[in-house]
């Protein structure tokens, strides 16, 4: 298959799909931190390129709920990111899935097919993802284990802490690719 990660620089779900054969691309306007398929560049403009599948990681900055303290001041920047959320739901590919914290895509587009956590596959670490399925099933917890830490919520202020919270977690990566990769 043919696969956009959409908005990922760090080549975590890009890599694990590729390790099954397929044809997975990541895409970000950020160049990749680890060799592979990658375009450096605005994905709206790589959406018509006949994907089968596309996972996407649309930036949470203005609308994950940990931030709701500054919504009255970032209303603009709100409306683009959920037009460009909606633009990610409504591209031309078969299938889709698209991945964020608990935001307010669930109150202004539609609520979450799912919600997983690290830990249900195989990482002791609490961190809520919502994900919006288009002809995907919901992922299956792969290996719950102990231990509930909010490591990523807890992480200190600097210059790359955004980076480091958005990373998708090898295991959840790992299930994307191996749960995802048959037609349904």
């Amino acid at each position: 298959m043919r696969i956009l990660i959409a908005c990922e620089y760090s080549g975590i779900v890009r890599d694990a799909f590729a390790a099954l054969g397929h044809d997975a691309w990541s895409c970000d306007l950020l160049p990749t931190e680890r060799l592979g398929n990658h375009i450096n560049g605005d994905v709206l403009d790589h959406l018509h390129r006949n994907w089968d599948m596309m996972i996407a990681h649309p930036p949470c900055t203005h609308l994950a709920v940990s931030g709701a303290r500054w919504f009255k001041a970032k209303l603009h920047e709100q409306a683009e990111a959920l037009d460009f959320v909606r633009r990610l739901m409504d591209a031309p590919i078969p299938r889709i899935a698209i991945e964020n914290p608990i935001s307010i895509i669930s109150s202004r587009i539609r609520k979450p097919d799912q919600i997983i956590q690290p830990w249900q596959f195989g990482h002791g670490e609490t961190k809520a993802t919502c994900l919006w399925l288009k002809n995907m099933p919901k992922l299956v917890p792969t290996n719950i284990v102990e231990g509930r830490e909010s490591r990523i919520h807890k992480m200190p202020p600097g210059p790359d802490r955004w980076k480091e919270r958005s990373r998708t977690f090898t295991g959840i990566a790992t299930a994307m690719a191996t749960q995802w990769s048959n037609p349904q």
